[in-house]
């Protein structure tokens, strides 16, 4: 079991309050919260239904506060901070043990001499949350009271309960809740127990981490329900909270649902044809390949099913450019082919102008398409689909679309984004933020990155040669794409910067070349490109330069800076308001998708596979702290380099199995 917490952690608030944990639907939806219980972000939720999968996501059950009555005591178990700064009641002392079976959370609470197991689970394809009960160990008998808190608002958002009238009506097995008309209704089920409704707002509660975030920390949550059951010793009892009417509330047969699903990716994970061959893979991985699934989801394209990717829990979308980043790690390297396809295919349809939408919007059906990278990636997802299946098929069905991409940017497409003379891509404009490094206050660009960026060169690069292997295996004039390469090869050197030791990470912007030292030169290292022409973009000696310079200057723990703390522009700590936060962004803090690329580079250099896993191995530890059983986004610059951002980060996920796949080979 990768993550288990005994006392020490469950019952100081300091700790339990910051782990989290993270169970999904396989559409969008979610559920999260502090494994103390207590709620500390508007996002925190049992059910969080993707209304229009895979977004339009709204919370609906927060929260069911639980009490025990057993041999004439009462323990509330569940945990809440108010808006006076108490903490009432607190549960989380009761937690005996927290860990997850695979994605599933557990907590052990004891009562006396009654020891309760709580789990909650997602139903994959449906808005549907199971919380089930198991009295394990008990002298007699006990009670379990469970007062539901719901709500009906945006993920992002907080609600105040002034004046506002759900409609609470009597189910079968429990209560259908209609927030106004129009809303969705959703249903609280559970077999076996007493039911009374309600219609009280708690008031005031005070989310810790929104408000270290600078957002409004208050939040207004209505009870609508009670349900009382009684437990008999190794009983079991599950409360369901769906969007769906004629639910199963069958809580054993979805458990054991959920639990195949994990049994079937560990062991498409186990049977991969790369196997790994220099030692033993590290069994933790496997926590990585359930948390990889938790991000692949449905997304219909003019009523035709397709996938997509979550970039991250809690707050992120599918977005173009973090989908072609994360898929080689999420579907190839899990050994998913029949998982990467559709992905492809999906984004093929939206397809503009040589480019593929950044981000999707919560509503409405208009993607925006503000990426000169998000088709670069595309390039090398497809190349890395191909190196795994040999789909001839689907590449001659996708040749055509390459081609035209090809052509768009040759010609220029959005934002300047053109070929120029020098072999090298152009892209940018005031106000516009097309790079990974895309944070924007109002129309204030923080890292513009105007002119021609490395690493869009590198990709661009890596694309042409695809063109070309591409061309080859389908018998296809390749002559094109093989005299762009050689354009862009020689004129690459470009970035070289002979003083510093390594490459500048724009040329040709509005104010000259930009030297700060930053990671994005580590892709003209690490880019599988085939070697066309005898050599790669840099020497081998230039190599082994951005190497060392980005191992010894940005290289953490956790990942690899975004900035040289030597700069005065660095930023060690990520906090305080979004303005400061989006200031920060791309100034210091550490990105963990970026160490794939690092690790990936030291392995083409040195081949010492062992010295390569070292890199990796802090990412087995952090699955322990932040979003418990995942990887996060982002975090500080400066030791001990605290999680931030996302907790659950479809491209950190990725990369670092992506990576073990490339060092076990």
């Amino acid at each position: 079991m990768t993550v288990q917490f005994g006392r020490e952690i469950c019952g100081d608030l300091r700790f339990a309050e910051q782990r989290e944990w993270l169970v999904t639907n396989g559409i969008g939806g979610y559920a999260c919260g502090s494994i103390s219980g207590v709620l500390s972000r508007h996002y925190h939720g049992l059910l969080v239904a993707a209304l229009k999968p895979p977004l339009e996501r709204t919370l609906l059950l927060t929260k069911l506060d639980e009490r025990v009555q057993h041999v004439g005591k009462s323990w509330a178990l569940s945990s809440d901070r108010w808006a006076d700064g108490t903490i009432h009641p607190r549960g989380y002392q009761f937690i005996e043990r927290f860990c997850l079976e695979g994605t599933i959370p557990v907590w052990t609470f004891a009562c006396g001499d009654a020891l309760i197991e709580k789990r909650v689970w997602m139903e994959q394809g449906e808005n549907t949350t199971y919380i089930c009960y198991t009295l394990k160990r008990a002298s007699q008998p006990l009670t379990l009271t469970l007062k539901a808190l719901v709500n009906y608002r945006t993920h992002h958002g907080n609600a105040q309960g002034e004046g506002w009238q759900m409609k609470v009506h009597r189910h079968p097995h429990g209560v259908e809740i209609r927030a106004f008309d129009g809303a969705v209704p959703f249903y609280l089920l559970m077999a076996a127990a007493q039911i009374s409704t309600a219609h009280s707002w708690y008031r005031g509660y005070t989310l810790a981490t929104e408000q270290y975030r600078g957002i409004y920390p208050h939040d207004d949550h209505l009870h609508v329900a009670t349900f009382e059951v009684d437990l008999e010793c190794d009983q079991s009892l599950t409360l369901v909270a769906s969007t769906l009417p004629d639910i199963s509330i069958d809580g054993d047969a979805a458990l054991q649902r959920q639990r195949r699903h994990a049994q079937t990716l560990i062991g498409r994970w186990q049977t991969h044809p790369q196997r790994w061959q220099s030692t033993e893979m590290p069994q933790w991985l496997e926590q990585l390949v359930l948390a990889a699934d938790q991000f692949i989801v449905e997304r219909a394209v003019a009523g035709t099913p397709g996938k997509t990717v979550i970039a991250g829990y809690p707050w992120f979308g599918d977005w173009g450019r973090d989908t072609m980043i994360a898929l080689p790690g999420l579907a190839i390297a899990t050994n998913r082919f029949d998982i990467a396809k559709p992905i492809l295919k999906t984004f093929a349809q939206y397809l503009d102008q040589g480019m593929l939408p950044n981000l999707f919007p919560e509503a409405g059906e208009t993607p925006e398409y503000n990426t000169v990278d998000a088709i670069l990636w595309y390039f090398e997802a497809i190349r890395a689909y191909y190196e795994a299946t040999q789909d001839n098929a689907f590449i001659a069905e996708l040749f055509p679309v390459l081609a035209e991409v090809i052509a768009w940017y040759q010609k220029g497409t959005r934002y300047q984004i053109h070929l120029d003379t020098d072999g090298l891509i152009y892209a940018g404009e005031s106000g516009t933020q097309l790079t990974w490094m895309d944070a924007k206050i109002g129309d204030w660009v923080i890292t513009p990155r105007i002119g021609k960026p490395v690493e869009i060169n590198a990709l661009w690069y890596n694309a042409l040669l695809c063109m070309v292997q591409f061309a080859q295996h389908l018998n296809q004039p390749a002559a094109l794409y093989q005299h762009l390469a050689q354009q862009t090869l020689h004129g690459f050197q470009r970035f070289w910067n002979t003083e510093q030791g390594y490459c500048y990470d724009v040329i040709d912007g509005p104010d000259g070349s930009d030297d700060a030292l930053r990671p994005n030169q580590l892709f003209a290292v690490s880019l599988p490109t085939p070697t066309l022409f005898g050599t790669d973009l840099l020497t081998i000696e230039q190599q082994k330069a951005v190497v060392t310079a980005v191992s010894q200057a940005l290289l953490t723990s956790y990942g690899v800076r975004s900035l040289a703390p030597n700069h005065p522009d660095y930023t060690g700590h990520y906090g305080g308001s979004p303005l400061q936060r989006d200031r920060a962004y791309h100034q210091g803090p550490v990105w963990g998708w970026l160490i794939g690329s690092f690790v990936q580079a030291h392995l083409k250099l040195y081949q010492n596979p062992k010295l390569a896993q070292s890199f990796l191995e802090p990412m087995a530890d952090h699955l322990n702290s932040g979003c418990v059983g995942t990887l996060s986004e982002i975090f500080d610059g400066d030791p001990p380099y605290h999680s931030r951002g996302a907790f659950a980060q479809a491209w950190t996920v990725s990369e670092v199995l992506r990576a073990y796949r490339l060092i076990g080979a």
